[in-house]
């Protein structure tokens, strides 16, 4: 990730961005990659062919390995009950309704036998969800975060990632934003703070070589 010199020599100065790595028991953890967000067509959508890419490569790789799986997707009640003030503050999101094709994975990363998909509402995948139980359940110690948006609901679970005593992986190729400057400012905000912001080659490798050993 290329960013301007005195940016690096600044969190170098002071001590940001040490590296955690992965763990034994990592996790996939496959943001938001729906209709409403994969569409460009759509008020919420972008153009994220590159991201379903990387994100088909990292599914493969955890599906070869047994490695938990799981997807969020983001839906609303008919009366928008349940969408609090984020629905005020983005009314886009009226577009995200219960047993929609909107809301539903995108057909490229769509689960399989019992890969889960857990509903949210705002932007973490840990705020009002039993994500915590699965992952507790199937020991995980690392969670690799992909999908969209890096300044929203990737950002949001990086962090509740680290709250929740995670190590955290965000491959910088398999996440992407509607803008270019949202995604890159927070890309370099996570790897200082957060997490690892790494590339998807860097997580297959890494789940290959421990496959080996």
């Amino acid at each position: 990730m290329d960013r301007p010199t005195e940016i690096d020599d600044y969190y170098e100065g002071e001590e940001f961005g040490a590296s955690v790595g992965l763990g034994e028991r990592p996790a996939l953890v496959v943001i938001d990659l729906i209709n409403a967000f994969t569409d460009p067509g759509t008020e919420l959508g972008s153009e994220v062919d590159g991201v379903i890419e990387q994100t088909a490569r990292l599914l493969s790789a955890f599906r070869e390995h047994n490695l938990p799986r799981y997807f969020t997707t983001v839906a609303f009640e008919e009366s928008y009950g349940d969408a609090g003030r984020f629905i005020e503050k983005v009314p886009a999101l009226r577009e995200l309704r219960l047993g929609t094709e909107a809301v539903e994975v995108d057909d490229r990363v769509a689960p399989v036998d019992d890969e889960r998909v857990v509903l949210k509402k705002y932007a973490s995948a840990f705020f009002g969800t039993d994500l915590e139980t699965e992952l507790t359940t199937h020991r995980v110690d690392t969670l690799v975060i992909a999908g969209v948006t890096t300044s929203g609901c990737v950002r949001a679970t990086a962090v509740d990632s680290l709250q929740h005593g995670y190590r955290t992986i965000v491959p910088a190729d398999a996440v992407g934003d509607r803008a270019e400057g949202p995604h890159r400012a927070n890309l370099l905000d996570i790897d200082a703070k957060y997490g690892d912001v790494v590339e998807t080659d860097d997580v297959i490798a890494h789940l290959d070589q421990d496959n080996e050993t």
